[in-house]
């Protein structure tokens, strides 16, 4: 069996997720990762910006014109860009188990709030009633409030929320999101603030939704995730995907997935097309921002991690923006208040590291041309650089 080295992962990682090569455009660089986390509106701009050099203005074309990248609530109840052509396999699959999770919370939630005695059947009525209204005028939150009542109510059950109630429309919104029949749309508020019009789904993509059965949903995802982040493990990709132990195992069985071990002896997986050594590029520098994909995409993340966790991530698992350094997170970064980008090492940075990472700083403050993005999930790193 193969030993893959952590050198060699560092390689793979740096290669696959147009780190050293940039990606031709921003659909490219989507796939370089599978998806890009979207919880933060600007982390996709960021996460596009890293990998391919993209204007904000063609993240805005491929969001809103193309519409080749679309943001989905997939695993782990959270939002994702993915490439267009990935939305039948993430809506059979990962989207449809956060989807029932969803409802089944949401339909206790409502009768134990005294709203219903029949919490199927008022999560029923209220999506559907969603969906009428949306029907050839996409509207906002706060819109969708003041059109349907139901969407007014609050939750009031003792375990809703730290000393109160908690609004309903969000919940309701969030369950029609993960079944694929509503998605967010155009953005009422700038690239940096999430603020959709939710639109239908097959108005938005301009025909009906297509969605792939259970197992094949997951074995598209699983096979996608190897060619991008493998060698990885089995718990790797029960955790990147939100699935069951039993949904990954079926699906390294269906695409074949080639058994190899990682340093520490540990069985790991990769794709069957991506058995071949791979070779280190000349060393690089990143900058990626909070929930970047290459930060977030393996549970054991020693490799490029080290011993940093405690610094990097917060209590939560959300990892803050970082600095990279061939293969390595070597710190984070943030900004100053007229936007200009700054490094903050970890420790000491090897001395070859120091002008490549400030020339990455240069060009991101470029970039953003004085606009200043606040992240609320920096690291423990900055946290307590700003105190």
């Amino acid at each position: 069996m193969r030993v893959i080295t952590d050198d060699e992962r560092r390689a793979r990682l740096a290669d696959r997720h147009a780190l050293v090569r940039p990606a031709a455009s921003v659909a490219d660089a989507t796939r370089a990762v599978v998806c890009l986390h979207a919880t933060e509106q600007a982390n996709a701009y960021l996460s596009v910006f890293a990998r391919s050099g993209a204007t904000r203005e063609a993240v805005d074309r491929a969001l809103y014109e193309e519409r080749s990248v679309v943001r989905q609530l997939a695993m782990r109840r959270t939002v994702f860009a993915f490439p267009r052509d990935v939305l039948p396999a993430v809506r059979g699959s990962a989207s449809a188990r956060v989807a029932a999770q969803l409802a089944a919370r949401l339909a206790k939630e409502v009768q134990a709030s005294g709203i219903t005695d029949d919490g199927v059947g008022w999560v029923g009525d209220t999506c559907a009633a969603i969906v009428a209204e949306l029907r050839g005028r996409p509207a906002t939150t706060a819109q969708l409030r003041a059109a349907l009542p139901a969407l007014e109510l609050r939750l009031t059950a003792p375990d809703t929320a730290p000393g109160g109630d908690a609004p309903i429309a969000s919940r309701v919104l969030s369950t029609l999101a993960a079944d694929g029949r509503v998605l967010r749309g155009r953005n009422s508020s700038g690239w940096k603030a999430a603020r959709p019009f939710w639109t239908l789904a097959d108005e938005w993509l301009g025909e009906p939704p297509v969605t792939l059965d259970e197992r094949a949903g997951y074995a598209e995802l699983v096979g996608r995730w190897l060619a991008r982040f493998g060698p990885g493990t089995e718990a790797d990709i029960v955790w990147w995907l939100g699935a069951t132990k039993g949904a990954v195992r079926r699906a390294l069985v269906d695409v074949d997935a080639v058994a190899v071990e990682l340093a520490d002896g540990t069985p790991a997986w990769v794709h069957p097309r991506d058995t071949d050594p791979v070779a280190p590029p000349e060393p690089w520098a990143a900058l990626l921002p909070a929930l970047d994909p290459t930060t977030m995409g393996w549970q054991g993340r020693g490799f490029y991690l080290g011993d940093l966790a405690p610094l990097i991530f917060d209590r939560n698992g959300n990892g803050g923006p970082t600095a990279w350094w061939d293969g390595r997170i070597v710190g984070g970064w943030t900004q100053k208040d007229d936007g200009t980008v700054v490094v903050v090492p970890a420790g000491t940075l090897p001395a070859a590291a120091r002008r490549p990472l400030a020339d990455a700083a240069a060009r991101l403050t470029a970039w953003l041309d004085g606009e200043v993005v606040r992240s609320v999930y920096q690291s423990p790193l900055v946290r307590g650089l700003a105190r």
